[in-house]
């Protein structure tokens, strides 16, 4: 998945749990649209074509999506010299092409990537993550965001949030778009409307835990990437540290309004030690991480 001429560790076991969600989201929307076109006979050109064209505007415009979500707006080599610099070098060492870059005015401190391909790549920092961390420790950030670009897991999952969305939309359509009443004479209205949310349910719950399973790995990936890229994992290390303090400083408030985010941020608005809370976690825990990029250390430093 990762392109031959980056310099970022290939990782076989990222690569192989990729495919491995792309196939079962796959074959959960091959179900999702079957049934729907099973139960709404007379109403299936509208299936297609809202499923179609949700996919299509999913995958086509995640990154400006997610852009304007998250407040990012591109700046250039003059508007933010320190950041631009930071991800050219990375860049040199990568032998990758340099992304968009962008900043977003919040004081959460994090960095996220998204696009489709490295042409449409987007890196973004936030304004308290720049105004909080050393630049070797930004630099080791921005690599743990390259990371994802070069190893084309976010393009993965923008493609599979795609689906929970889908269900969502389609549970509403049927449920106000008349469908039910369309097919009344078939079927009865009340196995209609009591069938079609609970498939999406359903649906919906299966792609988040494979989603959440795929994005805890590529977590840990991009950190252990990164660290090898830069050889530098202390840096790395002290930032998640830095950042992940200094999430309890941070309004509530503005928190909420990035946890919606949390599969694409470097470090998670909210964190939870609880097992459930760990399962449906987008991030591995700090611990982990941690002493993963403490034992590449370890490995680095012997002759």
């Amino acid at each position: 998945m990762a392109r031959a001429r980056s310099r970022y560790a290939p990782d076989r076991g990222l690569t192989t749990r990729m495919v491995s969600t792309m196939f079962f989201i796959g074959l959960l929307y091959v179900v999702l649209v079957g049934v729907l076109l099973a139960v709404l006979r007379g109403a299936w050109p509208v299936v297609l074509v809202v499923a179609g064209g949700l996919f299509v505007a999913q995958f086509w415009f995640s990154d400006r999506i997610a852009a304007y979500g998250m407040g990012a707006r591109e700046v250039t080599p003059q508007e933010a010299p320190e950041l631009h610099g930071a991800i050219d070098r990375i860049c040199a060492l990568a032998d990758m092409p340099k992304p968009r870059v962008a900043i977003a005015r919040s004081d959460v401190p994090n960095a996220f990537a998204t696009g489709r391909s490295e042409r449409t790549a987007l890196v973004c920092a936030t304004t308290g993550l720049l105004r909080r961390l050393e630049p070797e420790e930004l630099e080791g950030v921005l690599a743990h965001e390259m990371s994802h670009v070069a190893h084309r897991d976010v393009a993965v999952m923008t493609i599979a949030s795609f689906l929970g969305v889908l269900a969502g939309v389609v549970t509403r359509v049927a449920l106000w778009g008349g469908f039910a009443r369309g097919n009344r004479g078939n079927d009865p209205v009340g196995v209609i409307i009591m069938l079609i949310p609970l498939i999406s349910a359903v649906v919906y719950a299966l792609s988040f835990l494979l989603t959440r399973l795929l994005s805890r790995y590529r977590e840990l990936s991009a950190d252990r990437t990164a660290a090898l890229l830069t050889g530098r994992p202390s840096a790395l290390a002290s930032a998640l540290t830095k950042v992940s303090g200094q999430m309890a400083r941070i309004p509530t408030e503005d928190l909420r309004k990035a946890e919606p985010y949390n599969a694409f941020y470097f470090v998670p608005a909210f964190a939870t030690k609880e097992s459930l809370g760990r399962l449906l976690s987008s991030h591995p825990t700090l611990e982990q991480r941690l002493d993963q990029l403490a034992r590449i250390s370890a490995d680095l430093s012997r002759p």
